[in-house]
């Protein structure tokens, strides 16, 4: 049975920046375990030219950031794996990277676990901005960007993952989350060229509309 095609944006999009932190540009420190697959650094210079086209185009920009208090209470079963203690609030690279140009009036959600989802105001807000396309870029593909697709995908909103605009913590987790999102919405892994011209689409559709329904004595003066 066939199904129903949806666009590459459906509804009002929110640009979601998932943990690019000042560590996200770092070298990694010598003696320290390399947490980031090829051409990580790459992918996240990428995405601000993304966020510049949606700031353009009137579409909300949310920052997302990972953080943990000093004193390691919030961390629960996260350091049972692979992962060491990380993102403490305290350590510099923790810190939005400034790369990204960060704006007082773009949106910040701080999580204490993977999904931004998890004990956050993040729906609340996507609710307030009238959301149903979260566009998603940042890392790890396979941690943090996945389990928020995972749970937007529950909460119906259509998801679709800027693929060249996130990376894994190595390139087979990478590839392995990019096909898992995929299974779950298809059409859902999009290259930052596509979501660019959608956006682009998106935003002449949204000014034509309501320049249309602007009252005649509004749209011309003159008369």
């Amino acid at each position: 049975m066939s199904k129903p095609a949806h666009a590459l944006i459906e509804g009002k999009p929110v640009l979601v920046i998932v943990d690019i932190m000042k560590q996200s540009f770092a070298p990694i420190p010598p003696g320290m375990r390399n947490w980031r697959m090829p051409g990580f650094v790459e992918a996240m210079a990428k995405v601000p030219p993304l966020i510049s086209v949606a700031r353009d185009c009137g579409v909300p920009v949310v920052f997302v950031q990972e953080a943990h208090r000093p004193d390691l209470v919030d961390f629960g079963r996260e350091l049972d794996g692979v992962e060491g203690v990380h993102c403490l609030e305290t350590h510099s690279g923790t810190q939005i990277a400034d790369e990204l140009g960060m704006r007082p009036d773009d949106y910040f959600i701080r999580k204490r676990r993977y999904s931004v989802f998890f004990g956050t105001d993040f729906e609340i807000l996507l609710k307030g901005l009238g959301a149903r396309t979260l566009l998603l870029t940042g890392g790890f593909t396979d941690v943090c960007v996945h389990y928020t697709f995972v749970d937007a995908h529950q909460h119906d909103y259509f998801c679709r993952v800027v693929e060249d605009c996130v990376s894994g913590s190595s390139v087979e987790a990478h590839e392995a989350a990019l096909r898992a999102m995929e299974y779950l919405q298809t059409g859902a892994c999009r290259s930052s060229s596509d979501v660019i011209e959608a956006l682009r689409a998106w935003a002449a559709t949204a000014r034509a509309a309501e320049h249309a329904e602007e009252p005649a004595a509004i749209r011309d003066p003159a008369r």
